[in-house]
């Protein structure tokens, strides 16, 4: 299989196969693998939930739709492998647990393949780290989402730190106005400047 496409592999992995069947949901796995080599702008996120899952699509469901405002882009241009790639910390929804929440992304899938995924992205101009879990990996940070979304300015111009796009985040939006005023217009420039 080393012949096989990275995308193809990781959309063919089934390592998880024991744990999702485990779970409320009891689904089987289905990578979401949306990347390729050129992309020049790296959407880190945290895990598909069920709608991407029935999908296929990354952030196709309220969270997309916010995460694209905050962006300043349009869904083709998101959705332009060329230029933006997905690469949630894990490719397969988790499911969820006996009381209907969310699990966290399953640790082995970014053990397995990410090491693979981002020497595969060579052109990144800018990385945006949507949650706690992107935040770790990408960054180290021991931090709260908040303390290090509050501090991108250190991580700029290369990579920005973000909260999740959830509408279950709009009180934290809602706590921290800087997050619209100051951030969002540099987030928004960035990524301009990335693409073009």
């Amino acid at each position: 299989m080393p012949d096989t496409p990275l995308p193809d592999r990781i959309r063919a992995c089934r390592l998880c196969a024991p744990r999702f069947a485990a779970t409320k949901t009891r689904h089987a796995p289905r990578p979401v693998a949306w990347f390729r080599p050129g992309a020049r702008l790296l959407v880190a996120g945290q895990a598909p939930g069920i709608r991407v899952h029935e999908s296929g699509v990354p952030f196709d469901d309220r969270s997309g739709d916010r995460l694209r405002d905050w962006m300043g882009v349009d869904r083709a241009t998101f959705y332009d492998m060329s230029r933006i790639a997905v690469v949630p910390m894990a490719f397969c929804f988790p499911g969820y647990d006996a009381k209907g929440s969310d699990l966290p992304p399953p640790p082995e899938c970014a053990a397995t393949w990410h090491g693979a995924v981002m020497e595969s992205l060579p052109g990144l101009r800018l990385r945006l780290l949507i949650g706690g879990h992107a935040h770790r990996w990408h960054l180290g940070t021991k931090t709260s989402v908040t303390e290090t979304v509050a501090g991108w300015r250190a991580h700029l111009p290369e990579t920005i730190p973000l909260p999740h796009p959830s509408w279950r985040n709009t009180g934290w939006l809602k706590k921290n106005p800087w997050f619209e005023t100051e951030l969002l217009p540099v987030l928004r420039t960035r990524v301009e400047e990335a693409l073009s």
